[in-house]
């Protein structure tokens, strides 16, 4: 019996009195939070939920989110968060194709409208029976027309709950793919998986005696789920939450919580590393409480890890994994010598190779596509078994569909994806390395770089580019710079500068809405 619950349900025997979890002047302790938990597990079990079930979840970094999440787990359903910015189609798409039987979805903002969308797509579903909205307010009522509150089921409910005892191959979590590929799938994570996952987090990085989080990761996602939520509960952590990323915002509470323990994807360091005002939040008392900081969910460019090191003294240590496999597969080490720019090493009891188109082994530094084995490794996608079949083959090796190296001491180093490759007059160029010396030029701050329709090249190299406050080079300058220190392959040939780039709630570069501008 293994059931992913039991990391909230230990803590809270054990630290109960706590901080669990803190969002302004809210404070709630393990106790306090387990016992919320009990209290929708009672009101899901008694709609018919158990296990084999599944029940979707839409909520943002705030505390109803693990209150909701370690709830469905103890009915010994499986749960399925939802991204926060879905609409209306989508999220009818998604209770469709999970088989959801109940959705629990806050009730969002005048500008997000997550209850009104939520409720709008659970109506139109044939096979989700039962939805509860999550309002800010507990003690408000439902502003959303004809749906019951989650604060309103829940009232008189019984404070403890025996835990469903599920297998440990059980599914836990359906996560979604982003769908950069196609319609998202729903990744299926076992309790072995998840459970696995969050101790792994703490035998990467270490735990203070009493670890503080700032999670700013959005909590749908499998990095923050895994790497803070579930870690940080395994080890009575107090995790402090940010709905909505913001620099300025983040650096208020890295100072005022003491934070000890950072996750962010790259964007997040940039956003930090350019803040303008960064001096104001009293640096030396950030770097004094902050034990590490970790970076995942793509590749953190070289220029941005020494910048934020040099202004903040904070090591970053940089890692690979995806949401099949739940999704830490390989980071730098605080016991090892860290590689800046590497991904790392295979974490415990976790395979990783570098292989060539036909599956063979590539050589030391020769580039070559990800496969990752071990007990992170999902399930397979959600009633999907023929994409399960082209990801997943015979031994348990799981096809990540990115390109990277393997250096002669067993540290990988991202490439780019697949699908991002760019072949431009039969050469093959990944954005990722033209990004990296893009990010070299003292005017450049952030960079995406795509492939173009070309009439005698196949594709030419198209750079979008954010240039640094005060700054003021020009296409052709940067052109000429670009001639200068790549090669003459490499270099883009067109240079568009934007004030921002389109990004997802998880803070990755949207090259796909930059690629759909130009067929539009």
């Amino acid at each position: 019996m293994l059931n992913l619950a039991v990391l909230l349900e230990d803590s809270a025997r054990e630290f109960a009195d706590r901080d669990a979890v803190v969002l302004g002047p809210t404070r709630l302790t393990y106790a306090q939070v387990d016992a919320a938990a009990s209290q929708v597990a009672h009101v899901l079990a008694a709609r018919g939920i158990g296990p084999g079930d599944r029940v979707a979840l839409t909520c943002p970094n705030l505390p109803y989110f693990p209150i909701a999440y370690y709830g469905i787990l103890k009915t010994g359903a499986a749960v399925v968060p939802l991204n926060v910015l879905l609409n209306e189609r989508e999220i009818a798409y998604h209770l469709a194709d999970s088989g959801a039987r109940a959705y629990l979805c806050f009730e969002g903002t005048a500008e997000l409208p997550m209850g009104r969308n939520g409720f709008a797509a659970f109506e139109g579903s044939e096979g989700c029976e039962h939805f509860l909205l999550i309002t800010a307010d507990p003690a408000a009522e439902s502003p959303v027309e004809g749906a019951e509150t989650l604060a309103a089921a829940t009232a008189g409910s019984p404070a403890a709950f025996d835990a469903a005892a599920t297998a440990e191959t059980d599914t836990a979590v359906v996560l979604y793919t982003s769908g950069t590929t196609g319609r998202p799938k729903g990744a299926e994570l076992s309790h072995s998986n998840m459970v696995q996952n969050a101790i792994l987090a703490n035998r990467l990085f270490g735990t203070a005696e009493h670890e503080v989080h700032l999670l700013a990761l959005p909590l749908f996602h499998s990095f923050g789920q895994s790497v803070q939520m579930n870690a940080g509960f395994s080890t009575a952590s107090t995790l402090v939450l940010l709905p909505r990323f913001d620099a300025g915002a983040a650096l208020g509470l890295m100072r005022a919580e003491s934070v000890s323990f950072f996750a962010g994807v790259p964007t997040m360091f940039w956003a930090l590393l350019n803040h303008p005002d960064a001096e104001s939040f009293d640096l030396a008392k950030i770097a004094r409480d902050m034990r590490i900081a970790v970076s995942g969910g793509s590749a953190l460019p070289l220029e941005v890890l020494k910048g934020f090191e040099e202004r903040f003294g904070v090591p970053i240590l940089e890692g690979y994994g995806l949401s099949e496999t739940s999704p830490i597969a390989t980071f730098n080490r605080v016991d090892r010598p860290r590689r800046p720019g590497s991904i790392g090493l295979p974490v415990w009891g976790v395979q990783v190779k570098v292989t060539r188109p036909d599956g063979t082994e590539s050589d030391v530094d020769e580039p070559g596509e990800i496969r990752v084995r071990g007990h992170n490794v999902m399930k397979g996608y959600l009633n999907r078994p023929q994409e399960t079949a082209e990801v997943l083959d015979g031994r348990g090796w799981f096809r990540t569909g990115d390109v990277a190296r393997r250096d002669a001491d067993g540290y990988f180093y991202i490439v780019d994806r697949i699908k991002d490759l760019i072949i431009r007059g039969g050469f093959n160029v990944y954005p990722r390395e033209v990004e990296e010396v893009l990010l070299t030029h003292p005017d450049v701050s952030l960079a995406a770089v795509i492939g173009v329709p070309h009439e005698s090249q196949g594709e030419e190299i198209k750079a979008y580019v954010i240039r640094k406050a005060a700054a003021t080079v020009t296409e052709d300058e940067l052109i000429a710079w670009c001639r200068e220190n790549m090669a003459a392959y490499k270099y883009p040939r067109i240079v568009e500068f934007r004030d921002a780039l389109p990004m997802t709630a998880t803070g990755k570069i949207l090259k796909r809405e930059l690629a759909a501008e130009l067929e539009g």
